[in-house]
């Protein structure tokens, strides 16, 4: 009898029946978060667009007691460029305070649970959020904060889902499905929420957002478990195929985290940076770009809704396809590193060429297209950077993500504020500041992480205490089918329907 090994059944796993994906456990999770992410980003989206319908000046026809119909011009909110800049920032000063917390509390109690409480408070606090705001502007901007403070936990804890769930050269694909959710949620909620504020109010914006945001969390928090073990529905099949890919690497709670190796470590360094400037980028299309349009290209609301939808579409398909792209290129060409850099700093250059030509273009259909074109572009950073953490120290993924992701939550307190400085007067030298900047930003990005960016596992991600162990690695140049890493001894644990076995891994 031939025996197989098992490099030979993770690789029959990994390559059998791709088109079953339905049928995989581990992918439902991944469509899951997507459309948790979609309703994470429409809870942010919704008061982009809402606070131009609150400030807007609008006829309203009102009707006298003897009949009479008059006409006047409203405007339910008088405020100024630098208190709107104030509320929109607001929300990522809660999301600065809980992106550590995230990583700790997904470590204790689960990663799947948190991120449902997560979103499910959030949706809540939405909910109440237009009675609030007419009673007093304070009520909104704390509304604001605390939402954010819920919804910090969500990256930090979705990468604990992946430490336990993602075999490491589906990886790349899997969260990239997830994330891909950020930019649909923005292409929905644009054109929705411009819809709805124009026809039935602003107040509708928050109201739809938060009852789809709560449905959603009721369906994940039901469905989805922190471990595949853990799991009533996943096939025996699967089950081996992921712990014996991940040989091992899954969270310990009782290995101590090594915070001074963290905080001095480039590679980490690296990703925080290439978050910052990504999210500078992200935060100022996304706080600004409603306003963008309607002051610059003259664009009414539910046109600014939809137009500022498109930039979104291409980053939401072309995250698909970069993810794909990723793990092919680290399978068949070159390192974890080399192909990190190659996508992340690649989609940076382009975006800062974007963004510089945008302050110099006049023609609505320039600028939209340059749009277009750095947001598509974007999405082969976020799968170079958004999954690094991954790469380096598998083990501490989320707390490394709640870590970088501090770093990053800045450019959504310091950017709204600098445009609203910048742009007082609508005009349209006011906006090309705010897009020179963002393009210096991603030159940055761009430079640093090519130089520090690592895609090895860190000497302090390893538990000496323990048998050495390896991640599944792809060849560097061979174009061969992937390796799945060194000699190692590992051991696998699996429930009481499997036994416990070593798992040899020979290259």
């Amino acid at each position: 009898m031939v025996r197989t090994s098992k490099t030979d059944l993770i690789v029959q796993q990994r390559n059998s029946s791709k088109w079953k994906i339905f049928k995989r456990r581990r992918y439902l999770v991944s469509f899951l978060a997507f459309f948790g992410f979609i309703n994470i980003y429409a809870l942010r989206v919704n008061l982009s667009v809402a606070i131009v319908a609150m400030t807007t000046e609008h006829i309203k026809i009102e009707k006298l007691a003897n009949g009479t119909t008059i006409s006047k011009t409203v405007q339910e909110f008088n405020w100024d460029s630098k208190l709107r800049g104030l509320i929109l920032s607001s929300f990522f000063y809660g999301y600065l305070c809980t992106q550590m917390l995230g990583g700790c509390l997904s470590r204790r109690f689960g990663g799947a649970r948190i991120y449902g409480v997560g979103v499910a408070v959030t949706a809540l606090l939405t909910l109440i959020t237009p009675p609030l705001t007419r009673l007093n502007v304070n009520f909104l901007i704390a509304l604001r904060i605390l939402e954010g403070v819920f919804e910090g936990v969500t990256f930090p804890c979705i990468h604990a889902v992946w430490s336990e769930w993602a075999p490491p050269m589906e990886r790349t694909q899997l969260a990239s499905i997830a994330f891909s959710g950020c930019f649909v949620g923005m292409v929905v909620a644009y054109p929705i929420c411009g819809f709805f504020a124009d026809v039935f109010g602003w107040a509708a914006d928050f109201y739809v957002t938060g009852l789809l945001a709560l449905v959603w969390s009721v369906i994940w928090l039901w469905v989805v478990r922190d471990r595949p073990e853990d799991d009533p529905h996943i096939s025996s099949k699967e089950l081996r195929y992921i712990k014996d890919s991940l040989c091992g690497f899954s969270t310990d709670k009782e290995i101590p985290v090594p915070w001074r190796s963290i905080s001095t470590s480039m590679p980490v360094w690296s990703i925080a940076v290439a978050q910052f400037c990504a999210d500078w980028g992200n935060f100022t299309l996304l706080t600004q770009l409603p306003s963008f349009m309607r002051d610059t290209l003259s664009f009414n609301l539910a046109e600014t809704g939809f137009i500022s939808a498109l930039p979104y579409v291409a980053m939401a398909l072309m995250t698909q396809i970069s993810g794909f792209l990723n793990d092919w290129v680290r399978a068949t060409h070159l390192s974890t590193t080399q192909t990190r850099k190659l996508f992340n700093c690649s989609a940076f250059t382009c975006q800062a060429i974007c963004m510089f030509a945008i302050s110099y273009t006049n023609t609505p259909t320039g600028i939209i297209f340059c749009l277009i074109m750095s947001c598509g572009l974007g999405a082969f950073a976020c799968s170079a950077f958004g999954v690094n953490a991954l790469d380096i120290a598998p083990q501490y993924a989320s707390l490394l993500m709640g870590f970088t992701n501090t770093f990053s939550c800045l450019p959504g307190m310091i950017s709204p504020i600098l445009a609203g400085y910048l742009v007082q007067h609508k005009e349209a030298a006011e906006w090309k500041s705010v897009f020179l900047i963002t393009s210096g930003v991603y030159v940055f990005g761009a430079v640093f992480y090519g130089i520090f960016a690592d895609g090895n596992i860190q000497s302090w991600a390893r538990d000496d205490s323990k048998p050495e162990k390896s991640i599944p690695q792809p060849k560097d140049t061979e174009k061969q089918q992937p390796d799945l890493g060194d000699v190692t001894k590992c051991t696998v644990n699996l429930p009481s329907s499997f036994e416990n076995s070593a798992c040899t891994v020979q290259e």
